[in-house]
């Protein structure tokens, strides 16, 4: 049976400038990390002939951030000025619903996300998380946890069922987590994230965007 084509976010780590016949024929968007990249991000940001999502992580969320608060979020509304149509805003943001209605007054979409870099909670516990990012205003929602077993890889999946109107992205890191990873776009997901190339990858278990495609080159689309 034909599916939707999978859409497949390219997470951009470095300032080196991508090419763009290297990845963009096979990525939908990309993910800007702006603590990752450090203040080459708006060199990066201003040559993507593709949607991105901006993205400024903190280390309680596996980011590299250094600065305030303050900052952190200013740098997210500053990417947002310079095409970024989507702004990535962790749950667990201190005034979370504030800082949404300001994203969303430049006229950007929120993609509420929440990570648990230690293990996966239980079901009841997840979709919990999931309403708290409806909740707070998000256009999308991110789940993503750690995958103890290949049993967590169908929980994230299946999280996906109870939302069916919901714009959602959920996943699990780590070895174990790779299936759900490809899996995530084909059951319901709004993408799935994938590094430019082998050895850049954000966070643990991310495939490269060549191994994806070449996944999803063998599944038949819906045109």
């Amino acid at each position: 049976m034909p599916i939707t084509k999978p859409r497949i976010c390219a997470v951009l780590t470095t300032s080196e400038l991508i090419s763009p016949a290297a990845v963009e024929p096979q990525v939908d968007l990309y993910e800007v990390r702006l603590d990752l990249i450090g203040e080459g991000w708006r060199r990066v940001a201003r040559h993507l002939r593709r949607p991105w999502i901006a993205c400024n992580r903190r280390a309680e969320q596996g980011g590299k951030w250094q600065g305030s608060e303050e900052r952190r979020l200013e740098e997210l509304l500053e990417a947002v000025t310079l095409g970024a149509s989507i702004a990535d805003i962790e749950l667990d943001t201190k005034n979370l619903e504030t800082s949404v209605a300001v994203f969303h007054k430049a006229k950007a979409k929120c993609l509420i996300s929440h990570h648990d870099f230690e293990r996966t909670p239980p079901e009841s516990r997840l979709r919990a998380i999931v309403q708290q990012e409806i909740d707070a205003g998000a256009d999308i929602c991110k789940v993503v946890t750690t995958a103890g077993s290949f049993a967590d890889n169908m929980l994230l999946l299946e999280l996906m069922k109870h939302f069916p109107d919901v714009p959602m992205v959920a996943f699990t890191m780590g070895t174990l987590g790779v299936t759900s990873r490809i899996l995530c776009p084909l059951v319901g997901g709004d993408f799935t994230y994938a590094s430019v190339d082998a050895g850049k990858e954000s966070a643990a278990g991310q495939l490269a965007v060549q191994d994806l495609a070449t996944i999803y080159g063998m599944l038949q689309y819906d045109k």
